[in-house]
């Protein structure tokens, strides 16, 4: 009888998205959707995880990990074994990408700026006296700054006190809460009047974290050692007026370029190279400060925008090149613009505070590849003032300026519900709930996302007392919900048992 030398089976997979490929080395291909071997084919979009997978008698890899098969029986059966190991590498390497990408919330809002988590398998209600807190530092000064997350680091930033000065300071802490280092990006905003405190959450791009202070001083430091590696003043660089709040917006990277927006006689908004912080390109003046607003970007008929606030209108550029392609007036009495527009289906969703209220716009574009919004609806009621509102399906969610929360129907501008609960507060949205934080009184909340009735599942107490506002705005990422309040960062286990 024959007998079957050992074997072994050798796994290749790329990040590039592709296909798989056994009996032979594949090389790895580019994610084009066009499958030479038509027996196993994977949609790049779909499992970005996967471009080349072969399988050939020889060492057997999978990332870090050796598997070795020996087999003394028919090629066939061998085939249809190694098909079968074929299978759950997939499986493990599609578990690994969502691993990775629940485990990263590196910007303000997240990378898509919608503010939904994409953690799933959490907590459903949380326990008498809220989850359990796996740690709490109060040594990050005081801020309003919430969190980002990359690569088992978490960046924030406040204000410290340092030689007589008051220093806006950036922290990078690992999983545990322990300091990995920190570094000043200029003097900190001290003015008692105005709210003293950092504003902005730092920006986590590869081995870069980036910060904006409430004075305009935007810096780019080494993720792993703090390393200052360049620093510019946006304010000063363009002449620009500090708003009467001072500048609230969280640096976004758009590829090779850093987005951020000083207003004023210059520019409404610039684009930095996110690797020396020179200028890329400077879009057009509006002659009005900066609002508070971060950018938000969104794709409309093939054509991709960002769009920024300033204290009177809205602006929406080209974030390639810095054209205007939209720009309409947005103002409350108040000229303080806040909250992030809302994107859907060619319509965008603004919102302000002061009761100014909520317009949904409908976007065309024109022949020369500009953009006209057209007003949709108009409900003065729903006005937010900076905690951010979440889309679930048809309704966007949030608080009113006044402290009511509540739903309206995106489409329509119907108001499904208005409820006095812990007054006015920042949200969040992870796994079908909706994390609240109040701004007054510490209380955290857990809200089921029902378009006619406020349902609210769960609430806890934070276990200090300092004083000021809780502004920052919650985070859950890897099975954590992260509460930032004042020189407090609260880290608790919302994971699923």
């Amino acid at each position: 009888m024959k007998r079957f030398m050992p074997k072994t089976v050798e796994l290749f997979v790329s990040p590039e998205g592709g296909r798989l490929h056994y009996g032979r080395p594949c090389g790895s291909y580019p994610a084009s959707g066009n499958f030479i071997d038509p027996r196993i084919n994977f949609d790049p979009s779909v499992e970005p995880s996967l471009c080349a997978v072969w399988l050939e008698y020889g060492a057997a890899s999978f990332g870090a990990a050796t598997f070795k098969f020996y087999s003394r029986i028919s090629n066939r059966i061998r085939q249809i074994v190694c098909f079968a190991f074929v299978l759950i590498v997939v499986f493990f390497a599609k578990t690994a990408v969502h691993s990775a990408e629940t485990g990263s919330w590196p910007v303000f809002h997240g990378p898509k700026g919608d503010n939904k988590s994409l953690d799933t398998g959490l907590l459903k209600e949380w326990p008498k006296g809220g989850p359990r807190l796996l740690w709490t530092v109060d040594f990050i000064g005081y801020g309003y700054s919430g969190v980002s997350l990359a690569d088992g680091r978490i960046v924030t930033s406040g204000n410290i006190e340092q030689d007589g000065k008051t220093l806006a300071t950036v922290f990078c802490l690992d999983g545990d809460g322990k300091l990995i280092w920190k570094n000043d990006n200029g003097p900190g905003l001290a003015d008692r009047r105005r709210y003293p405190s950092t504003r902005a959450t730092p920006t986590i791009d590869g081995d870069r974290v980036y910060d904006e202070s409430a004075l305009g001083q935007v810096s780019c430091f080494d993720a792993e050692t703090g390393r200052k590696i360049w620093s510019r003043n946006i304010i000063d660089d363009y002449g620009s007026e500090i708003p009467r709040w001072f500048l609230g917006e969280s640096v976004v990277i758009d590829g090779d370029n850093l987005i951020c927006c000083p207003g004023g006689p210059k520019a409404c908004a610039l684009a930095l190279n996110k690797m020396t912080g020179e200028t890329v390109w400077a879009a057009a003046p509006t002659g009005h400060p900066t609002g508070y607003s971060t950018p938000y970007f969104f794709t409309f008929d093939g054509t991709r925008v960002v769009a920024i606030e300033t204290e009177k209108t809205v602006e929406g550029l080209d974030p390639a090149t810095g054209k205007t392609l939209f720009s309409f007036p947005w103002q409350n009495f108040r000229t303080t613009n806040v909250t992030m527009p809302v994107y859907r289906d060619g319509h965008l969703l603004m919102t302000s505070g002061y009761g100014f209220g909520t317009k949904l716009f409908k976007l065309t574009k024109n022949g020369d590849g500009t953009i006209t919004p057209s007003e949709v609806w108009y409900e003065k009621r729903f006005d937010n003032h900076h905690g951010g509102v979440i889309l679930a399906g048809d309704h966007v969610y949030g608080t009113t300026h006044e402290g009511s929360w509540g739903s309206i129907h995106f489409d329509t501008g119907k108001i499904g519900y208005l409820v006095r609960s812990i007054g006015s507060g920042s949200v969040h949205y992870a796994d079908g709930l909706i994390y609240g934080l109040s701004e007054d009184d510490k209380t955290v909340i857990l809200l089921k996302p029902e378009p006619d009735k406020y349902v609210e599942i769960s609430r806890f107490e934070l276990p200090n007392a300092p004083e000021g506002k809780s502004w920052a705005h919650p985070v859950v990422c890897g099975g954590r919900l992260y509460i930032r309040h004042a020189q407090y960062l609260y880290c608790y286990d919302v994971g699923g048992k």
